[in-house]
C-alpha cells in the first residue's frame, strides 16, 4: 500500500521518498509470493465498489509498467449456501454480472474440483502477480521522481514542533511535511509515537502466521482453474500460481504473535494435514501431498475492515485483514488523495460521498 501511495503521488508531482525497513520483496509480511486473488465477489456492497474501483486501476499500473499484473480467470465461490446467496444479493445491488448454480453443474464445468451447496461464479476475478506487482510500483514510482530508500530498518516517525515529522531510521534521517505510515503489523506501536491520539483510536490489531501450500496438478488435469473460495468452517481458498502450481490455504487459522518481528518461517504441520486432507477430498485434479508452502502475516481488525484515516501530520493504512492485496492501487489512490488533502488543507477529493471515509475512518 505504501508502494502504490508513492506511486500515486510522483505521478502527481509531489517529493516523495519511500522507506522501508526491509529490503525489495521481502517475505517478512503480507506481500510477497507469486499470486494474490482479484475479486468482486464480496457481500458488502461497499467491498465490491471498492474492487470495482481498483479493476481499472490495475489496467492503468499495467499501462504504465507495461506488464501484466491481473490475468482474468474467473471467480468461483461456493459452500453454505446462505453465504454465496449474500455475495450473490451484494453484486446485484451494486451492478456486476454473476451467475448462481447447483453444485453438480459446477463440477462439469471445473472438473478439477469437487463444489459444495451452490456455486456463484463472476467472470471478472482473477489472480494478481504480487512479486511483479511491487517491483512495478517501485520503477515506476522511481520512474516518476520517488526516492525509494530500503533496507533501513524501523522508521521512529516524531510530529515537529515547527510543522510536519521527522522520520529517523538505522540509516539517515528525513524531515517531511507529512509521513504515510503503510507497515502492516507494525502500525500500532510506530504510530503510538508518532500520533498518541491517533494510536489511541486505532481498532485492535491481531497479527496472525498464516500459511499456504502449492499443490501439483495429476497428470491429464485439464482443469481452466478460476480463483475459488469455499465457504465453509474454515473458510479455504485457493488459485493457480503459475510456476508453483495450485495455491490452496485456509484463512484466518494461523497463530496469534506477539510480536511481528519474533515470528517463525515454520510451516504448522497440523495444518498442512488438514489442507493436504483437503486437497484430497475436494480437488481431484490435485495431487494431495504439497510440493511448497510458505508463510505470511496478516493485521487484523476485529470487523476485518481496513483503517484508511488521516492524523495531521500522519496518514495511516492498516488492518488489511488478509484481503488488502486486490484493492492495493485504489487503497494508494485513497492514501495519496489523504496525504495532498492534509498537506493542501481541504477535504479528500474522493468523488464518492465520504464512504469510504466513513467505513475506514478510525473513530473520533
Amino acid at each position: 500500500m505504501g508502494s502504490a501511495t508513492a506511486w500515486w503521488l510522483a505521478r502527481r508531482g509531489r517529493s516523495v521518498v519511500l522507506v522501508d525497513q526491509f529490503g525489495a520483496g521481502h517475505v517478512r509480511g503480507g506481500s510477497h509470493g507469486s499470486s494474490r486473488i482479484f475479486r468482486l465477489a464480496y457481500p458488502e456492497p461497499d467491498y465490491v465498489r471498492l474492487a470495482q474501483a481498483a479493476l481499472p486501476l490495475w489496467r492503468e499500473l499495467e499501462d504504465d509498467a507495461a506488464v501484466e499484473l491481473l490475468t482474468t480467470t474467473g471467480g468461483v465461490d461456493h459452500g453454505h449456501e446462505a453465504s454465496v446467496r449474500a455475495i450473490a444479493s451484494a453484486l446485484e445491488v451494486s451492478g456486476v454480472k454473476a451467475e448462481l448454480g447447483p453444485a453438480d453443474e459446477g463440477a462439469r464445468r471445473w472438473p478439477g474440483m469437487r463444489l459444495d451447496g451452490v456455486f456463484l461464479h463472476q467472470p471478472d476475478a482473477g489472480r494478481i502477480h504480487a512479486d511483479r506487482t511491487l517491483a512495478a510500483l517501485h520503477t515506476r514510482a522511481a520512474h516518476h521522481g520517488a526516492q525509494l530508500r530500503l533496507d533501513e530498518g524501523r522508521a521512529a516517525v516524531v510530529p515537529r514542533s515547527d510543522e510536519g515529522v521527522t522520520v529517523t531510521t538505522r540509516l539517515r534521517q528525513y524531515r517531511s511535511r507529512l509521513a504515510v505510515l503503510a507497515c502492516g503489523p507494525w502500525t500500532p506501536q510506530t504510530l503510538r509515537a508518532a500520533t498518541p491520539s491517533g494510536a489511541a483510536s486505532l481498532p485492535p490489531i491481531t497479527v496472525t502466521r498464516e500459511q499456504v501450500f502449492h499443490f501439483p496438478r495429476r497428470p491429464g488435469d485439464a482443469t481452466d482453474w478460476p480463483s475459488f473460495i469455499h465457504h465453509r468452517e474454515p473458510f479455504v481458498y485457493g488459485l493457480e500460481a503459475p510456476g508453483e502450481g495450485v495455491k490452496v490455504a485456509e484463512h484466518h487459522t494461523g497463530p496469534v504473535l506477539a510480536d511481528a518481528d519474533g515470528r517463525s518461517f515454520e510451516l504448522d504441520p497440523e495444518g498442512q494435514v488438514r489442507v493436504e486432507a483437503y486437497v484430497e477430498a475436494w480437488l481431484p485434479g490435485l495431487e494431495p501431498a504439497a510440493a511448497s508452502g510458505t508463510t505470511c502475516l496478516y493485521d487484523t481488525t476485529p470487523t476485518e475492515d481496513f483503517v484508511i484515516d488521516c492524523r495531521d501530520p500522519v496518514v495511516v493504512a492498516t488492518g488489511f485483514s488478509g484481503h488488502g492485496f486486490k484493492f492495493t492501487p485504489v487503497v494508494g489512490r485513497l492514501l495519496a488523495e489523504l496525504a495532498e488533502a492534509a498537506l493542501d488543507a481541504r477535504p479528500p477529493d474522493w468523488g464518492d460521498g465520504g464512504r469510504w471515509r466513513a467505513r475506514f475512518a478510525l473513530p473520533a
